[in-house]
């Protein structure tokens, strides 16, 4: 037997130790493989959403990169260190350090090959549905199957060299030259795990203080608060593990009564070594865990976005014209010629509006007559208005700004006219598209607007003074976002060319389905790197089990001498098991809700149904999970009674 035989008999005869992190590795080549099709598929570089999503795959592809490093080199770590005896007896036969180096890079080069070989493998099978997935989500009307060498070799150099650096470094892990060491590996006799009081209450008092900040985020301070939360509920975290937990399960011990009940003396007594021992894996699968949740829950919650559209576009489509324009007539009928095209009913209305500058800020403030505001309003089911001579109202440009008036009375002067009217209310929700009319919007009694004069010089004016508000209601609004294509055209050419138009368009369906778009590819590469890392947590857990099993089954061997049946055991370790898979996942949940809490406040509508879901399905996923790894690890267990 050659020595690139041993050290592939080695990986072989331990498939089942080394399963986790092998699938784990193909997943994440798997993806970065996926990731790279996109970035050099010729039909991405086509409009603006797919240059989009090919940064976003690109940004991915990085934190694929370095979160696989880090996590590589976690999983060859815990491997290394569990296999201090057989590296024992393989010195004490002859094997110099130079040979046991040589024999740990060999093995991990050839677990990582096999890992790469196999995710480049499972990524062009699943490719073409890859494919076709990204083209609905990208709205390309054609990504057909396209195989190119730049995304195979950018995956294969990426890995290869990431395999490499990281075998390279594996020496560090085994320093000690004393083969005694070695052989004794993890049967060294361990002393009872301490904790310290102060420590336990310091990560007490990070979790609340990290939570109380999150719960009274505002929009407002969350620029400041998104650095100093999270390092806060870190340290906290790891805290948690290394010390409370121990603390914990002591002061549970000293509960005789309940200490003694049933099996609670066997699961307390090995729990509190559990978690000391798993204290940074379990930290790590807490935090690991949070970033996948917190991850696809924020773009999850982007979903409420769409929904805005329903109360921030109350007319469809919005066509804006300044006094003098001379290509009014000719858009309308554009307008109205691709409603009729594509079958869409609607109801047209129009106004018009005078601006002023208010003298106490100098911003520009556009002017509604009641009347017309009132012919609107029965339009949209809108409860009307009754002003009185000086009396105001505003109207809230968009969704989010009804949420910041305050509705507190105050004087509002028109330069321009010299007069003043006292602003007492609001209306409930906007009754024009956002921003079409400017962000300062009040509806005035008809006296007031007759009374207000035209301003001598128009520049600084959005919009002009006299300009005219047409809108479309279109009950299948979603539907327009093919309207008015060739209006939308000719104002960005006139823009480019740095020129001013007379005119201001838009389509709520064409808006709509670029929120829709940008939503929809943040979701699909936010699932897919959420989907790595909670994989790789799952497989922190997996291996950190089945290095420990031959332990396990030594101590289950001796416990089963003095009379625990095989009902116990399976209480036992099922109780264990649970603890270990569910405490870190629930400690990630509970992060996460408090996350979201915070995240609340960038949105004005709930996200409460979008988040629940995610984290629900997590929690479906990580029940199964445990099932499966229960009834593998209960088997092999029951093999040595």
């Amino acid at each position: 037997m050659t020595f690139r035989q041993f050290a592939c008999n080695n990986v072989t005869r331990k498939t089942r130790t080394y399963a986790a992190y092998f699938l784990s590795s193909a997943f994440s080549v798997m993806i970065f493989f996926v990731y790279a099709m996109f970035i050099f598929h010729p039909n991405i570089e086509k409009g603006m959403i797919s240059k989009y999503a090919a940064g976003g795959m690109k940004a991915a592809e990085y934190i694929i990169f370095v979160f696989s490093f880090f996590f590589i080199l976690y999983s060859v770590s815990a491997f290394l260190q569990s296999r201090k005896r057989e590296f024992g007896i393989l010195m004490m036969h002859g094997m110099t350090k130079r040979q046991l180096n040589r024999l740990i890079f060999l093995e991990n080069m050839l677990i990582g090959t096999a890992a790469i070989i196999v995710g480049i493998g499972i990524g062009l099978i699943f490719a073409k549905a890859f494919l076709l997935i990204g083209a609905s989500i990208l709205d390309v009307n054609e990504m057909p199957f396209y195989l190119s060498w730049k995304a195979v070799l950018l995956t294969f150099a990426s890995f290869i060299a990431l395999f490499l650096i990281i075998s390279t470094l594996t020496s560090v892990f085994i320093r000690t030259n004393k083969i005694i060491d070695l052989l004794n590996g993890s049967q060294k006799p361990k002393p009872e795990p301490k904790a310290s009081i102060t420590l336990s209450i310091v990560a007490v008092v990070l979790l609340i203080s990290g939570y109380a900040l999150s719960c009274t985020t505002t929009e407002q301070n969350l620029n400041q608060r998104i650095m100093i939360v999270p390092i806060i509920v870190i340290i906290g975290t790891y805290f948690l593990f290394d010390q409370l937990s121990v603390y914990t399960i002591r002061v549970l011990k000293k509960n005789l009564r309940f200490y003694r009940k049933q099996t609670n003396i066997i699961v307390l007594s090995d729990l509190a070594y559990r978690m000391k021992d798993n204290a940074r894996m379990f930290f790590l699968v807490t935090i690991v865990s949070t970033v996948a949740f917190c991850g696809v829950g924020a773009f999850a919650a982007m979903g409420t976005l769409t929904k805005m559209y329903e109360i921030n576009y109350p007319f469809a489509i919005t066509y804006v014209s300044d006094p003098g324009n001379p290509k009014e007539k000719r858009h309308l009928s554009i307008i109205e010629h691709d409603l009729h095209h594509h079958h869409l009913h609607y109801t047209k209305a129009e106004l018009t509006v005078k601006s002023q500058t208010s003298a106490t800020t100098k911003n520009t403030v556009t002017l509604i007559k009641v009347s017309d505001f009132n012919r609107f309003a029965r339009l949209l089911n809108v409860p009307g208005l009754s002003l009185k001579h000086h009396e105001a109202h505003v109207i809230p440009s968009d969704f989010e700004q009804r949420n910041d008036l305050t509705n507190e009375p105050i004087d509002v002067t028109l330069k321009e006219s010299h007069r003043t009217v006292h602003v007492n209310g609001s209306v409930k929700k906007p009754i024009f598209s956002p921003y079409s009319l400017g962000s300062n919007l009040l509806v005035v009694s008809d006296k007031v607007f007759s009374e207000v004069k035209k301003p001598s010089n128009q520049t600084p004016f959005y919009p002009k003074f006299g300009a005219k508000y047409i809108g479309y209601k279109v009950a299948d609004w979603k539907e327009t976002n093919q309207i008015g294509t060739k209006i939308t055209d000719e104002r960005d050419a006139i823009i480019d060319k740095g020129g001013d138009t007379a005119f201001y368009f838009s389509s709520a369906g064409s808006d709509y389905l670029m929120t829709k778009q940008l939503y929809n590819v943040s979701l699909f590469i936010g699932l897919l790197i959420g989907a790595v890392f909670y994989i790789a947590a799952g497989s922190f857990l997996y291996f950190r089990l089945y290095t420990d099993l031959e332990n396990d089954k030594r101590k289950y061997r001796a416990i089963a001498k003095i009379g625990m049946t095989e009902k116990e055991l399976s209480k036992i370790a099922t109780t264990e098991l649970a603890l270990m898979f569910f405490i870190p996942i629930m400690a990630a949940i509970i992060h996460s809700c408090f996350a979201f809490v915070a995240l609340q406040s960038l949105f004005h509508l709930s996200i409460v149904r979008e988040t629940m879901a995610v984290l629900v399905g997590f929690i479906i996923a990580q029940v199964l999970y445990f099932s499966f790894i229960r009834s593998r690890y209960l088997r092999h267990l029951k093999e040595v009674l």
